[in-house]
């Protein structure tokens, strides 16, 4: 790793110490300020520098705030004229002064929230020691950076504290969000686990919280099949919450990933449980609430999906059921699509209404052409028949062995090759037989 790629990786994990997540004006900060100069500025008193405003930035410059750099007339201020006004920016009333009869800017403010947190953040060395134990920060650039978390906007996270074998980016191409209260009916348990082994079986990856009920459920149906899963966790990932799902944890791990903003030994808080939410309905595909009270933390999860514009799907239950009265709002008040079954939502997901019907061949979640190269050369020297040792794989695509590996693992969450008892091969077409029962 380079000098400056790694600077930018700690600075990143020391702002998952100081910064909420979803925090807005930490959001608009970084786009203007590298996250090494926020830092810096934090740990040295000052309000950050920032880079050159791009022309056209719905965000415009304000001279005073940090000395030619943001604007806050929308989101960085608060309570105050403004620029312009009788309250004047922030540079004008001095560090830690009154910014008028209006009030601080929000910047200010912020930035004394996050410097009084500042020695929460552990020292570089035992950052380190982390990642070489395999809890692991993805943060925007990174190859397994899922790119979808994109449409959040400034609300997307600084990085994610990561554990488990799964290459996040591609576990999560191809990925459904299977959400639901706590408080679950045996309805509700055999739906989600029939559900979740026909998607895991088919290739798709299951998305949760971990938490007890249908998350639970759903992450144990994809482990059953050796399918695999991620549960975003509302602490960090080092802590097993709720703790009779350590065990579970474990398989997660070893199958798929745990993901959380929360820096390692982060407790839950209430507001914690809410804000993880937009990231389980961003990271997915679809999102299918499968029960759901009318105040539910899943149905919280169901309007993220909506308002990020992913498909939105619901599982009818008993009319007079309190726990499904959340899925048929859904259903009624957010256009969510009625599902019974795996088959359903993977025929949502994976045509559009002119494609062909289910029984025919489905296509990878990736198109070949948006491969990168690395990506194409290995899948070029996988065979359609017998199949290849990842070795020979490599010789014929001319790169290493951690290289090749690397890109089968993605390949296979994409959907373009599989593993066969002589190594890899293309993946064979996908029929109704092979998904699973009740599919």
């Amino acid at each position: 790793m380079s000098a400056p790629a790694e600077a930018e990786r700690i600075a990143r994990a020391a702002l998952t110490w100081v910064a909420e997540p979803g925090d807005p004006a930490m959001g608009i900060l970084l786009r203007f300020c590298s996250p090494a100069e926020i830092v810096a500025a934090l740990t040295e008193g000052r309000m950050p520098r920032t880079a050159a405003v791009p022309a056209g930035s719905a965000v415009p410059e304000l001279g005073g705030v940090l000395g030619g750099g943001l604007m806050g007339s929308g989101v960085l201020w608060e309570d105050s004229a403004g620029p312009g006004g009788s309250a004047g920016p922030a540079g004008s009333a001095g560090p830690g002064g009154s910014a008028g009869p209006g009030g601080k800017p929000r910047l200010e403010r912020a930035l004394r929230r996050w410097s009084a947190r500042l020695g929460e953040v552990p020292p570089e060395p035992e950052l380190v020691a982390w990642w070489r134990d395999g809890t692991r920060l993805v943060i925007p650039g990174d190859a397994e950076w899922p790119s979808q978390l994109d449409v959040l906007g400034e609300a997307r996270p600084w990085g994610l504290w990561v554990r488990g074998h799964a290459d996040l980016r591609y576990a999560c191409l191809r990925s459904v969000s299977v959400v639901a209260a706590t408080s679950t009916t045996e309805y509700g348990s055999y739906v989600c686990g029939d559900m979740a082994v026909s998607l895991a079986d088919a290739g798709w990856t299951i998305v949760s919280g971990g938490a007890f009920g249908i998350d639970g459920c759903a992450h144990r149906g994809a482990i059953v099949v050796a399918g695999v899963t991620v549960a975003v966790l509302p602490c960090g990932v080092d802590r097993a919450y709720p703790q009779a799902h350590e065990g579970l944890f474990r398989s997660i791990r070893e199958q798929g990933a745990l993901v959380s903003e929360w820096p390692p030994g982060r407790m839950p808080t209430k507001r914690g449980f809410l804000v993880r939410n937009r990231v389980i309905a961003a990271l997915s595909r679809g999102t299918v609430v499968v029960e759901a009270a009318l105040r539910s933390g899943a149905l919280n999860t169901a309007r993220h999906a909506h308002d990020q514009g992913r498909p939105l799907m619901a599982v009818p239950g008993p009319v007079t059921s309190p726990q499904s009265a959340g899925c048929h709002e859904a259903i009624r008040e957010w256009g969510a699509v009625c599902v019974t079954g795996a088959r359903d939502v993977m025929e949502l997901l994976e045509f559009s209404a002119d494609e062909p019907p289910s029984g025919q061949r489905r296509g990878p979640v990736l198109a070949r052409d948006l491969l990168g190269p690395e990506d194409s050369r290995v899948l070029e020297a996988v065979p359609a028949g017998i199949g290849r040792g990842p070795a020979r794989i490599a010789i014929a695509a001319g790169v290493d062995f951690d290289t090749v590996m690397r890109c089968l693992g993605g390949l296979a969450a994409a959907g373009f090759v599989e593993r066969c008892e002589r190594g890899w091969r293309l993946r064979r077409p996908q029929h109704p037989s092979h998904v699973g029962p009740n599919a």
